[in-house]
């Protein structure tokens, strides 16, 4: 409800409906099929991936606990995290490029969910949870002023729509992965850290296309 709430205040705020799509022809038609703009999705499947993970290893985590809290307490631990690194980053500039903290924000995520490895007990893992959270909105919110770098003006909604996309399409690959291996603790606790190295791995391969196409 509060989604549909928040959609229909934007699409009927002024600059929604007084925005008109500008029609070109040529190179805005390419901008998202390039090569860096589809690893920059592909990374942020690798972040949906960890995200769909987390959330049936709760819910594993409390069975195996028999804990039945913890299935919502470690989501809300993570989210509160999120909210919190939200916060930190938007009250000031942070220096480097967009892809520059998108790198660092990837980088941050994935040591987060490295303590899991260690399959901490009930309370440990939902402090631990928090750490990778934070650096969620520091992903999320540089990889949009990265795609920012790399489309034409008029192709950024769309290219914001395909950012979402694959954030969604990764969380429903991992929650697929974890409910397949729930049983094996180490695994189910490790597939979130693969997902976030999978896309620190993209982005690293991927930076100097990125820097070149537009993103510095």
């Amino acid at each position: 409800m509060l989604g549909l709430v928040g959609t229909t205040v934007v699409l009927t705020a002024p600059p929604s409906r007084t925005w008109r799509p500008q029609h070109t022809a040529g190179s805005a038609a390419a901008g998202l099929h390039s090569t860096p703009l589809s690893l920059v999705f592909l990374a942020h499947a690798g972040f949906g991936i960890a995200l769909g993970a987390m959330n049936v290893w709760a819910v594993a985590m409390a069975e195996l606990h028999e804990v039945e809290l913890l299935s919502g307490l470690i989501p809300a631990a993570f989210a509160t995290g999120s909210f919190l690194g939200g916060l930190l980053y938007a009250r000031r500039a942070w220096p480097g490029s967009p892809i520059v903290q998108l790198l660092s924000g990837a980088a941050g995520f994935c040591a987060g969910w490295l303590p899991l490895l260690a399959l901490p007990g009930p309370h440990m893992a939902t402090v631990v949870v928090t750490v990778p959270g934070v650096f969620l909105t520091v992903v999320i919110a540089c990889g949009f002023t990265t795609a920012d770098a790399l489309v034409p003006t008029q192709r950024r909604t769309e290219a914001y729509a395909w950012l979402i996309a694959s954030v969604g399409v990764g969380q429903a690959a991992g929650t697929a992965l974890a409910g397949a291996l729930a049983t094996h603790r180490l695994t189910a606790a490790a597939l979130p850290a693969a997902g976030a190295a999978l896309a620190l791995t993209v982005l690293a391969a991927a930076r100097h296309r990125i820097t070149a196409r537009g993103g510095h």
